[in-house]
This record gives structure tokens, sequence and C-alpha cells, in this order.
């Protein structure tokens, strides 16, 4: 089993990250319940955030991008001891940031920091020598990474101030990553599903468009930088949402109602204009619907397509038919409904501050319980052998 679990990065990193969303935010809930939180941890919401990106997204990252990195360059994946160290620097740092250890200010801090620099590392060899050059990008997006928990983590401890959010920035690297893969995986798929389906599909690439997104999603992480929250950051906020929702309004969504294993990778999309859209109107008119914009983004964005990207490589990589169980359907729609009351639920719902955060949570963690309970089979067993 050891070996089957170690053989590729999507399994231990699918499988840890899900299970860490759903332990981090019974975490939360209950130290909102009253069941306390340590004087030396992190504050609560800090801790929350931090593990909600550089812990759960950053295992999805981590499997996703060691997957793939496999097919780009046709070389081996990374596996055995160096995949295993990997894993665990991740766990060394979900250890190091838990309000239980009271480490997050003292040098053990090192142990979290290093995964992104670590992976990076994995990564660089096999890009470096087939002359990857067009997934070169996804180092220094890492390197951005690093960079963010590194300032989080001096902010935290008061060695350093900053004029805006190393937490926000770090989401901001992370939509990039969406806008990017996304943009690659999401037309290519749906394309590659309707011709099995024999239905007939006019995608097509449009090269300045994608262009267009790609350099709009690249000012909103430079405004936020130097002017977050200002006109400026809101005016190209709802430019990033135009281009975003034109690209994927050609990706011919509406042919894959029936192919949930498509279809949500079109809702998570989706919600990348849709979080983009919510923020412009939050900082141009402060509307107060729009106020829990950032929750689009990563509950929305990141909770969906990180649901969405991992079960279908988890099929795919494991030798099975793309075609998710009925129970997986049921998690897509748990999670988009998750990250809508976590987003509108606080004015549409009759209900406080912690209740509506309490149903938010216990939809968009039963999603991952689901795909916990349904692929971790998948994850720790053999590859199906064809024929």
């Amino acid at each position: 089993m050891m070996r089957n679990f170690l053989s590729y990065g999507f399994r231990p990193f699918f499988l840890l990250g899900a299970a860490w969303a759903v332990l981090a935010l019974v975490l939360l809930v209950a130290a909102l319940r009253g069941a306390g939180w340590g004087g030396d941890a992190l504050p609560l919401f800090r801790w929350h955030g931090h593990e909600m990106i550089f812990g759960f997204v950053g295992a999805a990252i981590a499997g996703f991008l060691l997957t793939a990195a496999a097919t780009w360059t046709g070389t081996k994946p990374v596996s055995g001891v160096p995949l295993a160290s990997l894993v665990l620097l991740w766990v060394a740092g979900r250890v190091v940031s838990s309000p239980l250890t009271g480490l997050h200010a003292t040098p053990a801090v090192v142990l979290d920091l290093a995964f992104f620099p670590a992976l990076a590392a994995a990564l660089a060899g096999p890009l470096v020598r087939t002359r990857n050059v067009r997934n070169f990008p996804f180092l220094l997006l890492l390197g951005l990474l690093f960079v963010a928990d590194a300032a989080f983590h001096a902010v935290s401890v008061g060695l350093l101030s900053l004029p805006f959010d190393p937490l926000r920035f770090a989401a901001n690297i992370v939509l990039v990553m969406v806008v990017v893969v996304g943009g690659r995986i999401v037309p290519a798929f749906t394309r590659n599903a309707l011709m099995r389906e024999g239905v007939g599909t006019s995608i097509r690439p449009a090269p300045w468009l994608e262009r267009a997104s790609l350099a709009a999603i690249a000012a909103v992480v430079v405004v936020d930088l130097v002017a977050p929250l200002s006109a400026a950051a809101g005016a190209v906020a709802a430019a990033a949402a135009l281009l975003v929702a034109a690209r994927l309004a050609r990706w011919e969504g509406w042919k894959t109602l029936k192919m949930p294993i498509v279809l949500i990778l079109h809702v998570g999309y989706g919600w990348v204009a849709a979080a983009l859209a919510l923020k412009a109107v939050w900082i141009l008119a402060e509307a107060p619907w729009a106020a829990n914009w950032l929750h689009a983004q990563t509950a929305g964005v990141f909770g969906t397509m990180i649901l969405a990207v991992t079960t279908r490589v988890a099929l795919g990589h494991t030798g099975r038919p793309l075609v998710v169980h009925r129970a997986i359907g049921v998690a897509y729609a748990l999670v988009v409904a998750g990250a809508l009351v976590r987003v509108f639920g606080p004015v549409v719902l009759p209900l406080g501050p912690v209740h509506v955060l309490a149903c938010a949570v216990a939809l968009w963690a039963a999603a991952f319980v689901v795909f916990l309970a349904v692929y971790a089979p998948i994850l720790l067993g053999p590859r199906v052998q064809s024929g």
C-alpha cells in the first residue's frame, strides 16, 4: 500500500489536503463555539486563512504540479523517498502552525517556509532538463508563495509591517495559477468529452483573449500590492471579471450538463469571474451583499476547482474511466452550496454570523468528507490494470 501511496504526488497530497481541510474547519468551528484557543497561538482567523491557503491549497498545488510535471516532461514522477520527504515537510508545516504547539514564533517556522522551495526544486529538475520553458512560470509562482508565507510569519511576530495582507497576496497568486491551469484544461477537457459523446463543438483558441485575461489577473496582483481596496483595484477587478467571463463563455459549458466531471470545471472557473465581480462591486459601490468577495475567491474558486481537478486527476492517473461516482456529484453540489452560504449567507439568512459560518463549514467540509470516503481507496490502492 505504501508503495502505491508514494508512487505519484497526487496520491498523498490529495488525500492529506482533503483531510486537513475538514479537520482545520472542525477546529475553527470548535474554537468559535468555546473550545478555547491558545494564548500563544496565531489569532484564530489568521491561522484559519494560513492553513486553508498554505495547508489545504498548498497540498492540492503540490499534488497537481508533481503529477502534471511528469506528463509535461515525459519523465518519471517524483516518488518514493523524495516524495515522502515533501509530504513530511508539509506535515511539519501544519504542526509548526498548530495552536497546540506554539512553534509559529520560533525558529521551527523554517519547516513551514521550506515547503514551497523544496517543491520548486523537485519540479525544477525535470523542467530544466527537458527545457520545458512553457511551465517555468510555475516555479516563479511557487517562489512568490514562499515570499507570501515568509511575510505572513514575519508580520505575525512583529518583524515586518506591510501595506498589504500577505494572505491576500498568496490568495491572488493561487488565483493566477487557477486562471492559467484552468485556461488550459477546461476547454481541452470539454472539447475531448464532447467529441467522445459525439456532440458537436466549436471550441477554438482565442490567443488575444487568453493574453488579455492573464494580463488582467497579473494586474490584480500588482494593484492589490500597491493600492489594495482602492478605486484602481476595483476597476482592475471588474476588467478581469469581464475578460474571464468572456473566455469561459467560449468553452460551451452548457453542453456538459450531463457530464458532472466536466461541468464542475466550468462552475469552478465561473467562480473566478464571480469573485472578481463581487470584489469590484464591494470596492466601487460598497454593496453589503458583496462584502464577502474574498470567500468567493477562496471557498468558491479554490474549493470548487480543487475538488474538480482532484476527482478527475485521481481517476485518470489510476487507469479508471473518467466518470465520477454519484456521491461525488453530491460533493460537487455541497462545495458550491457551502461557498454560496459563506458568501451570501450573512445577508440572506436569518442567522447570526457564527451560525452562518457553521452552516457554510458543514456544507463545504461535507464535500471533502464525501471525497475522502470515495477516493481514499483509489488514492491508497493500486492502479487499475487495463485489458
